[in-house]
């Protein structure tokens, strides 16, 4: 069942899309069929359809570690396009309870702060993601500086 739900969704088409909301009414306690018919209705843009089968993926059973970190990553990223950033916020804040060194989160946190007007830690946020993650030689010979930065990009002297 979870084998075909990722299947039907790998094909992207609206056909397969109703057939994962079938499938996803027939065993709705089947965590991983809510996440791949979230992911499908995101993919499709239709991110307030997408919402409840990602809530549902949460409370479900069967999850991966992975498929647990796209659910949280999906649903955080589907409240903030639909405005709903309080929940955007708490969603994404559980996501780093249970994966707190991921940049995937952390940038898309970073987002939802900004959103609701927090640029600070936006920024400070994303330099820090940005230092973590640079692996170009550029920003990674600077990476102590901007980590401190991204705590005190308000102090002067």
């Amino acid at each position: 069942m979870s084998a075909e739900a990722v299947r039907l969704r790998e094909q992207g088409a609206d056909e397969a899309r109703l057939k994962l909301i079938a499938l996803a009414g027939q065993h709705p306690k089947d965590a991983v069929v809510a996440y791949q018919t979230a992911w499908a209705h995101d993919a499709a843009g239709l991110e307030a359809e997408a919402a409840p089968f990602y809530e549902q993926a949460l409370i479900g059973e069967g999850l991966s570690t992975e498929d647990r970190h796209g659910v949280f990553v999906g649903l955080g990223s589907t409240y903030r396009v639909l405005g709903r950033y309080a929940e955007s916020l708490k969603t994404l804040r559980r996501g780093l309870d249970e994966f707190p060194d991921d940049a995937a989160l952390k940038t898309f946190l970073a987002m939802a702060l900004y959103n609701v007007g927090e640029a600070r830690e936006a920024t400070g946020t994303l330099l820090k993601v940005l230092a973590a993650t640079s692996g170009d030689g550029g920003v990674q010979r600077y990476r102590r500086a901007v980590e401190y930065y991204a705590e005190h990009l308000d102090d002067v002297e």
